[in-house]
Protein backbone atom coordinates (compact mmCIF):
# COMPACT_ATOMS: atom_id res chain seq x y z
CA UNK A 1 0.00 0.00 0.00
CA UNK A 2 1.32 3.09 -1.20
CA UNK A 3 1.80 6.23 2.36
CA UNK A 4 2.11 9.60 1.77
CA UNK A 5 5.68 9.37 2.96
CA UNK A 6 6.59 6.76 -0.17
CA UNK A 7 5.26 9.85 -2.35
CA UNK A 8 7.33 12.64 -0.40
CA UNK A 9 10.34 10.55 -0.76
CA UNK A 10 10.12 9.78 -4.43
CA UNK A 11 9.24 13.61 -4.82
CA UNK A 12 11.71 15.16 -2.27
CA UNK A 13 9.45 16.80 -0.44
CA UNK A 14 7.99 16.78 2.87
CA UNK A 15 4.78 14.73 4.08
CA UNK A 16 3.23 17.99 4.56
CA UNK A 17 3.82 18.92 1.20
CA UNK A 18 2.38 16.14 -0.22
CA UNK A 19 -0.79 16.15 2.01
CA UNK A 20 -1.41 19.44 0.86
CA UNK A 21 -0.71 19.13 -2.69
CA UNK A 22 -3.66 16.18 -2.77
CA UNK A 23 -5.88 18.11 -0.74
CA UNK A 24 -5.23 21.51 -3.52
CA UNK A 25 -4.22 23.76 -0.47
CA UNK A 26 -3.40 27.21 -1.83
CA UNK A 27 -0.33 27.78 -0.14
CA UNK A 28 1.44 24.91 -2.38
CA UNK A 29 2.35 25.88 -6.45
CA UNK A 30 0.22 25.02 -9.50
CA UNK A 31 3.17 23.26 -10.65
CA UNK A 32 4.69 21.61 -7.34
CA UNK A 33 0.78 20.11 -7.20
CA UNK A 34 0.77 18.76 -10.62
CA UNK A 35 3.78 16.88 -10.13
CA UNK A 36 3.13 15.40 -6.67
CA UNK A 37 -0.50 14.34 -8.28
CA UNK A 38 1.32 12.40 -11.19
CA UNK A 39 4.04 10.76 -9.09
CA UNK A 40 0.71 9.79 -6.85
CA UNK A 41 -1.36 8.22 -9.57
CA UNK A 42 2.03 6.74 -11.17
CA UNK A 43 2.43 4.72 -7.83
CA UNK A 44 -1.06 3.98 -7.73
CA UNK A 45 -2.07 5.96 -4.24
CA UNK A 46 -5.38 5.74 -3.08
CA UNK A 47 -6.62 8.38 -0.58
CA UNK A 48 -7.59 6.77 2.45
CA UNK A 49 -11.37 8.18 2.85
CA UNK A 50 -12.20 6.89 6.25
CA UNK A 51 -9.01 9.14 7.33
CA UNK A 52 -9.96 12.16 5.91
CA UNK A 53 -13.47 11.81 6.90
CA UNK A 54 -12.15 11.90 10.44
CA UNK A 55 -10.44 14.77 9.87
CA UNK A 56 -13.19 16.61 7.47
CA UNK A 57 -16.05 15.18 10.04
CA UNK A 58 -17.60 14.00 6.56
CA UNK A 59 -17.89 10.34 5.07
CA UNK A 60 -18.48 11.48 1.92
CA UNK A 61 -21.14 8.46 1.65
CA UNK A 62 -24.92 9.01 0.75
CA UNK A 63 -28.07 6.50 2.29
CA UNK A 64 -30.18 5.33 0.13
CA UNK A 65 -33.72 3.37 1.18
CA UNK A 66 -35.85 2.00 -1.01
CA UNK A 67 -38.85 -0.15 -0.50
CA UNK A 68 -37.14 -2.59 -3.48
CA UNK A 69 -34.95 -2.64 -6.08
CA UNK A 70 -37.05 -4.91 -8.25
CA UNK A 71 -39.93 -1.59 -8.19
CA UNK A 72 -38.79 -0.22 -11.17
CA UNK A 73 -39.92 3.33 -10.42
CA UNK A 74 -36.59 3.91 -8.93
CA UNK A 75 -34.18 2.90 -11.57
CA UNK A 76 -33.66 5.76 -13.58
CA UNK A 77 -33.91 7.84 -9.99
CA UNK A 78 -31.06 5.31 -8.28
CA UNK A 79 -29.21 6.38 -11.72
CA UNK A 80 -29.82 10.20 -11.74
CA UNK A 81 -28.81 10.37 -7.78
CA UNK A 82 -25.57 7.81 -8.34
CA UNK A 83 -24.48 10.06 -10.89
CA UNK A 84 -24.70 13.32 -9.30
CA UNK A 85 -23.07 11.98 -6.44
CA UNK A 86 -20.37 10.63 -8.30
CA UNK A 87 -19.83 14.39 -9.55
CA UNK A 88 -19.19 15.19 -6.02
CA UNK A 89 -16.81 12.80 -4.95
CA UNK A 90 -19.63 10.85 -2.62
CA UNK A 91 -20.74 7.30 -2.85
CA UNK A 92 -24.36 6.12 -2.27
CA UNK A 93 -25.20 2.91 0.00
CA UNK A 94 -28.17 0.94 -0.89
CA UNK A 95 -30.88 -0.80 0.88
CA UNK A 96 -34.13 -2.21 0.73
CA UNK A 97 -36.99 -1.69 2.80
CA UNK A 98 -39.40 -4.15 1.61
CA UNK A 99 -42.27 -1.80 2.69
CA UNK A 100 -41.64 -3.11 5.87
CA UNK A 101 -41.62 -0.64 8.92
CA UNK A 102 -39.18 -2.78 11.19
CA UNK A 103 -36.83 -3.75 8.42
CA UNK A 104 -37.12 0.10 7.41
CA UNK A 105 -35.98 0.96 11.22
CA UNK A 106 -33.12 -1.64 10.73
CA UNK A 107 -32.08 -0.03 8.09
CA UNK A 108 -31.96 3.73 8.75
CA UNK A 109 -30.32 2.96 11.82
CA UNK A 110 -27.50 1.07 9.82
CA UNK A 111 -27.17 4.30 8.03
CA UNK A 112 -26.61 6.38 10.78
CA UNK A 113 -24.16 4.06 12.19
CA UNK A 114 -22.39 4.51 8.75
CA UNK A 115 -22.42 8.10 9.38
CA UNK A 116 -23.75 9.02 6.09
CA UNK A 117 -23.57 12.93 5.10
CA UNK A 118 -27.32 12.63 4.23
CA UNK A 119 -30.24 10.28 3.60
CA UNK A 120 -32.50 9.50 0.73
CA UNK A 121 -35.60 7.98 2.03
CA UNK A 122 -38.46 6.46 -0.23
CA UNK A 123 -40.74 6.19 3.25
CA UNK A 124 -42.77 2.69 4.44
CA UNK A 125 -46.45 5.20 4.70
CA UNK A 126 -48.28 3.83 7.68
CA UNK A 127 -51.50 4.65 9.76
CA UNK A 128 -49.26 5.95 12.61
CA UNK A 129 -49.39 9.74 13.26
CA UNK A 130 -45.60 9.05 14.34
CA UNK A 131 -43.34 6.99 14.02
CA UNK A 132 -40.00 6.62 16.55
CA UNK A 133 -37.46 6.48 13.85
CA UNK A 134 -38.48 9.30 12.14
CA UNK A 135 -38.28 10.90 15.69
CA UNK A 136 -34.56 9.97 15.74
CA UNK A 137 -33.97 11.45 12.48
CA UNK A 138 -35.39 14.77 13.50
CA UNK A 139 -32.99 14.62 16.79
CA UNK A 140 -30.07 13.12 15.13
CA UNK A 141 -29.80 16.31 12.67
CA UNK A 142 -29.33 14.28 9.65
CA UNK A 143 -30.13 15.87 6.69
CA UNK A 144 -32.99 13.71 4.94
CA UNK A 145 -34.48 14.42 1.72
CA UNK A 146 -38.20 12.40 1.86
CA UNK A 147 -38.44 11.08 -2.46
CA UNK A 148 -42.32 10.84 -1.95
CA UNK A 149 -45.08 12.37 -0.54
CA UNK A 150 -45.74 13.89 2.86
CA UNK A 151 -47.33 12.38 5.75
CA UNK A 152 -48.01 12.93 9.07
CA UNK A 153 -45.31 10.47 10.35
CA UNK A 154 -42.66 12.13 8.35
CA UNK A 155 -43.83 15.56 8.82
CA UNK A 156 -40.96 18.25 8.99
CA UNK A 157 -38.33 16.52 5.91
CA UNK A 158 -38.00 18.00 2.96
CA UNK A 159 -39.86 16.39 0.25
CA UNK A 160 -39.29 15.64 -3.53
CA UNK A 161 -42.43 14.47 -5.20
CA UNK A 162 -44.87 13.90 -8.24
CA UNK A 163 -48.15 16.01 -8.76
CA UNK A 164 -50.11 12.63 -8.65
CA UNK A 165 -53.07 14.64 -8.77
CA UNK A 166 -52.71 16.31 -11.98
CA UNK A 167 -51.40 13.41 -13.18
CA UNK A 168 -54.20 11.17 -12.51
CA UNK A 169 -56.57 13.57 -13.87
CA UNK A 170 -54.35 13.50 -16.82
CA UNK A 171 -55.44 10.29 -17.70
CA UNK A 172 -58.81 10.23 -16.73
CA UNK A 173 -59.10 13.55 -18.55
CA UNK A 174 -57.62 11.93 -21.81
CA UNK A 175 -59.93 9.06 -21.43
CA UNK A 176 -63.26 11.56 -21.27
CA UNK A 177 -61.92 13.26 -24.19
CA UNK A 178 -61.60 10.55 -26.37
CA UNK A 179 -65.51 9.49 -25.29
CA UNK A 180 -65.46 7.11 -22.27
CA UNK A 181 -67.97 7.39 -19.91
CA UNK A 182 -67.73 4.29 -18.20
CA UNK A 183 -64.07 4.46 -17.10
CA UNK A 184 -63.17 1.41 -14.09
CA UNK A 185 -60.39 2.49 -11.67
CA UNK A 186 -58.04 0.14 -10.28
CA UNK A 187 -56.96 1.70 -6.85
CA UNK A 188 -53.56 0.92 -5.22
CA UNK A 189 -52.85 0.85 -1.85
CA UNK A 190 -55.01 3.15 0.31
CA UNK A 191 -52.64 3.78 2.91
CA UNK A 192 -49.81 5.36 0.78
CA UNK A 193 -50.34 9.18 0.02
CA UNK A 194 -50.06 8.57 -3.75
CA UNK A 195 -52.59 6.34 -4.11
CA UNK A 196 -55.02 8.57 -2.37
CA UNK A 197 -53.47 11.27 -4.81
CA UNK A 198 -54.22 9.29 -7.97
CA UNK A 199 -57.37 8.65 -6.76
CA UNK A 200 -57.92 11.65 -6.09
CA UNK A 201 -57.40 12.63 -9.75
CA UNK A 202 -59.26 10.50 -11.53
CA UNK A 203 -62.47 11.91 -9.27
CA UNK A 204 -61.43 15.32 -9.71
CA UNK A 205 -61.41 14.95 -13.73
CA UNK A 206 -64.70 13.10 -13.65
CA UNK A 207 -66.40 15.67 -11.35
CA UNK A 208 -65.42 18.12 -14.00
CA UNK A 209 -66.98 16.49 -16.57
CA UNK A 210 -70.25 16.41 -14.40
CA UNK A 211 -69.95 12.74 -14.44
CA UNK A 212 -70.57 10.84 -10.78
CA UNK A 213 -67.89 8.50 -9.37
CA UNK A 214 -69.79 4.87 -9.46
CA UNK A 215 -68.75 2.69 -6.59
CA UNK A 216 -69.49 -0.50 -9.14
CA UNK A 217 -66.35 1.17 -10.83
CA UNK A 218 -63.59 0.84 -8.79
CA UNK A 219 -61.91 -2.12 -7.70
CA UNK A 220 -58.79 -2.49 -5.40
CA UNK A 221 -55.78 -3.96 -7.21
CA UNK A 222 -52.65 -3.04 -4.73
CA UNK A 223 -49.56 -2.32 -6.69
CA UNK A 224 -48.41 -5.85 -8.75
CA UNK A 225 -49.10 -7.46 -12.03
CA UNK A 226 -50.63 -9.99 -10.02
CA UNK A 227 -52.99 -7.94 -8.28
CA UNK A 228 -53.54 -6.73 -12.30
CA UNK A 229 -54.80 -9.64 -12.88
CA UNK A 230 -56.76 -10.76 -10.37
CA UNK A 231 -58.87 -6.79 -10.04
CA UNK A 232 -59.01 -7.80 -13.90
CA UNK A 233 -60.96 -10.88 -13.16
CA UNK A 234 -63.49 -9.86 -10.97
CA UNK A 235 -64.47 -6.76 -13.11
CA UNK A 236 -65.02 -9.62 -15.58
CA UNK A 237 -66.97 -11.15 -13.59
CA UNK A 238 -68.81 -8.50 -12.04
CA UNK A 239 -68.70 -6.92 -15.35
CA UNK A 240 -70.23 -3.18 -14.63
CA UNK A 241 -70.17 -1.70 -18.42
CA UNK A 242 -66.72 -0.38 -18.36
CA UNK A 243 -64.88 0.87 -21.63
CA UNK A 244 -61.85 2.00 -20.25
CA UNK A 245 -59.90 1.11 -17.45
CA UNK A 246 -57.24 3.14 -15.61
CA UNK A 247 -55.22 1.69 -13.30
CA UNK A 248 -52.79 3.20 -10.35
CA UNK A 249 -49.45 2.02 -11.88
CA UNK A 250 -48.25 0.20 -15.32
CA UNK A 251 -47.41 -2.76 -13.55
CA UNK A 252 -51.52 -3.04 -12.56
CA UNK A 253 -52.21 -1.79 -15.88
CA UNK A 254 -50.22 -5.29 -17.41
CA UNK A 255 -51.79 -7.39 -15.36
CA UNK A 256 -54.93 -6.09 -16.48
CA UNK A 257 -54.48 -6.19 -20.11
CA UNK A 258 -52.93 -9.38 -20.28
CA UNK A 259 -56.21 -10.71 -18.66
CA UNK A 260 -58.79 -9.11 -21.11
CA UNK A 261 -56.21 -10.08 -24.18
CA UNK A 262 -56.35 -13.79 -22.67
CA UNK A 263 -60.24 -13.31 -22.28
CA UNK A 264 -60.44 -12.41 -26.42
CA UNK A 265 -61.11 -8.90 -25.75
CA UNK A 266 -59.00 -6.32 -28.22
CA UNK A 267 -57.29 -3.69 -26.61
CA UNK A 268 -58.42 -0.54 -27.64
CA UNK A 269 -61.05 -1.85 -30.07
CA UNK A 270 -62.84 -3.55 -27.37
CA UNK A 271 -61.73 -2.06 -24.02
CA UNK A 272 -58.93 0.93 -23.58
CA UNK A 273 -56.67 0.65 -20.52
CA UNK A 274 -54.20 3.25 -18.68
CA UNK A 275 -51.58 3.15 -16.76
CA UNK A 276 -49.55 5.63 -14.40
CA UNK A 277 -45.63 5.60 -14.01
CA UNK A 278 -44.03 4.80 -17.61
CA UNK A 279 -41.99 2.17 -16.74
CA UNK A 280 -40.21 0.59 -19.35
CA UNK A 281 -41.93 -2.38 -19.79
CA UNK A 282 -45.29 0.38 -20.98
CA UNK A 283 -44.00 1.07 -23.62
CA UNK A 284 -42.88 -2.14 -24.98
CA UNK A 285 -45.58 -4.51 -23.65
CA UNK A 286 -47.50 -6.48 -26.94
CA UNK A 287 -49.94 -3.52 -26.78
CA UNK A 288 -47.93 -0.43 -25.68
CA UNK A 289 -49.80 1.76 -22.67
CA UNK A 290 -50.79 4.86 -22.98
CA UNK A 291 -49.40 6.41 -19.29
CA UNK A 292 -48.39 8.81 -17.34
CA UNK A 293 -44.67 10.10 -17.30
CA UNK A 294 -43.29 10.01 -13.64
CA UNK A 295 -40.05 12.29 -14.19
CA UNK A 296 -37.56 9.51 -12.82
CA UNK A 297 -34.43 11.30 -13.28
CA UNK A 298 -35.67 14.93 -12.76
CA UNK A 299 -36.96 13.78 -9.11
CA UNK A 300 -33.15 11.99 -8.31
CA UNK A 301 -31.30 15.53 -10.18
CA UNK A 302 -34.41 17.76 -7.62
CA UNK A 303 -33.71 15.58 -4.54
CA UNK A 304 -29.80 16.20 -4.63
CA UNK A 305 -30.13 19.62 -5.58
CA UNK A 306 -32.16 19.82 -2.74
CA UNK A 307 -29.70 17.77 -0.23
CA UNK A 308 -26.61 19.94 -1.64
CA UNK A 309 -28.77 23.30 0.15
CA UNK A 310 -29.66 21.01 3.28
CA UNK A 311 -25.98 20.13 3.70
CA UNK A 312 -25.34 23.84 3.18
CA UNK A 313 -27.51 24.49 6.18
CA UNK A 314 -30.48 26.06 4.25
CA UNK A 315 -34.10 24.91 4.60
CA UNK A 316 -35.06 24.51 1.17
CA UNK A 317 -38.59 24.03 -0.56
CA UNK A 318 -40.49 21.14 -1.03
CA UNK A 319 -40.39 20.25 -4.70
CA UNK A 320 -43.62 19.10 -6.59
CA UNK A 321 -42.79 17.80 -10.05
CA UNK A 322 -45.29 17.72 -12.93
CA UNK A 323 -46.39 14.54 -14.70
CA UNK A 324 -46.83 14.15 -18.42
CA UNK A 325 -49.32 12.03 -20.60
CA UNK A 326 -47.78 9.26 -23.15
CA UNK A 327 -50.69 8.44 -25.08
CA UNK A 328 -49.84 5.15 -26.95
CA UNK A 329 -51.76 2.71 -28.32
CA UNK A 330 -54.13 0.85 -25.87
CA UNK A 331 -56.38 3.86 -25.96
CA UNK A 332 -59.09 4.38 -28.24
CA UNK A 333 -62.62 5.79 -28.95
CA UNK A 334 -65.17 3.64 -27.21
CA UNK A 335 -67.01 1.10 -29.34
CA UNK A 336 -70.06 2.55 -30.33
CA UNK A 337 -72.34 -0.53 -29.42
CA UNK A 338 -71.21 -0.04 -25.81
CA UNK A 339 -71.59 4.10 -25.78
CA UNK A 340 -75.21 3.99 -27.69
Amino acid sequence: MVRLKDIAAHAQVSIMTVSKALRDESDISDSTKARIKALARKMGYVPDSVAQGLRNRTTKLFGLIISSTTNPVFGRLMMALEEKAHEMGYDLILAQSRNLPEREEVQIRRMLSRRVDGLFLSPVYRMEQSSPIYEELRTNGTPVVILGHQAPFCRGFTTVETDDIRGSYNATKHLLDLGHKRIAYFMGPTISPFAQERFEGYRYALREAKIEVDDKLIFPAGTTIEEGEKAALQMLQENPGATAVQTFNDLVAIGTANVLLNQGLKIPQDISVAGFGNVLAAEHFRVPLTTIRQPKARLGTAAMETMLKLLAGERPESKRLPAEIAVRRSTAAPPKKSEG
